[in-house]
């Protein structure tokens, strides 16, 4: 029997040693490589906080935080008073995520009944890439289609509407968000049980009484967050409302004329003439930080929400 044993010379010993040591030092090592990387990810985000609430400090040395809080005019710009009422950045960005959330909430969720209801598999594998096209298309593009595509058809029905509005926009933004809202909503209706449906089908409902009275109830937590995040998506774009919403900021709810928002107006100061140190330059900071309350506010809220609502199965 001794004589039908494998023969196992030195080097090949010394060989599965080295082995065995190179992979307990790589076991080692890896975790603390991600540790590394999710550390440097923590600091950036605490870093740019830290930043904003700073420079925003430093703007209120300036400006009355009640003023800046609840004032209806927005001037900076004005020679003799400047005025830096934040209002009327809120409402227009509130209009443009009003009308972004009215175009994307039916658009999205019924694509997403479709998709995890009504289509087959070759359609969805169709559709679906069509969807993460369009998710990454640069905002920049979808600027100048609302401002000359969109806005000349709205003016073609409602000549009273202006060249930069806020319908243009918001409609072009709520065609952005579509993707997010429909391929997130499809996952959660995606992962309720077929069980359930099942039965439903066992009791006679219909394919569109399941989707709705069965399916959409089921995966609500999972629908509602889907849409909480994207409208949070539309608070903080950008491009788009630069390019096609103008910069006339108003405190009224008009939407048929120019507006601004307070990521446009980021833009308009980092891209203009203000000085380092003025403050214009520790405004963009302030409007910054308020949009951060914002868009945080809504992540909180779509958190919260997946957590207290959601289905166990």
């Amino acid at each position: 029997m001794a004589m039908n044993e494998p023969q196992i010379s030195v080097q090949e010993l010394i060989a599965k040693k080295s082995n065995r040591g190179l992979l307990a030092f790589t076991e080692k090592l890896i975790p603390k490589i991600l540790l590394l990387i999710a550390t440097v990810s923590v600091l950036t985000t605490i870093g740019i906080v830290f930043t904003l609430i700073f420079e925003t400090v430093t703007f209120f040395t300036e400006v009355n935080v009640f003023s800046f809080l609840t004032g209806t005019e927005w001037y900076p710009f004005a020679n003799s008073t400047p005025t830096y009422g934040i209002l009327p950045l809120v409402v227009g960005t509130l209009k443009i995520t009003a009308i972004a959330t009215i175009v994307a909430v039916p658009i999205g969720i019924a694509t997403a009944i479709f998709l995890s209801e009504y289509a087959s598999d070759r359609v969805r594998r169709f559709i679906k890439p069509i969807l993460e096209v369009l998710a990454g298309v640069p905002t920049i593009v979808y600027g100048f289609f609302a401002l000359t595509f969109v806005t000349p058809i709205l003016r073609s029905i409602f000549p009273e509407i202006a060249i930069f509005n806020a319908i243009s926009p918001g409609i072009v933004v709520g065609i952005m968000i579509i993707p997010m809202i429909a391929s997130l909503s499809e996952d959660a209706m995606s992962s309720v049980p077929n069980a359930m449906r099942d039965g439903a089908y066992a009791l006679g409902a219909t394919k569109l009484e399941v989707a709705i009275k069965i399916v959409l109830p089921a995966a609500l937590s999972g629908i509602v967050a889907s849409t909480v995040l994207a409208i949070s998506r539309a608070i903080g774009e950008t491009m788009i409302v630069a390019v096609a919403a103008g910069s006339t900021p108003g405190f009224d709810w008009d939407v048929t004329g120019s507006i601004q928002t307070m990521t446009a107006y980021i833009v308009q100061v980092t891209t203009g003439d203000a000085g380092y140190g003025t403050t214009i330059y520790y405004s963009i900071y302030a409007v910054g930080f308020t949009l951060f309350l914002f868009t945080l506010a809504m992540n909180m809220l779509a958190q919260f929400i997946s957590k207290r609502f959601r289905e166990e199965y």
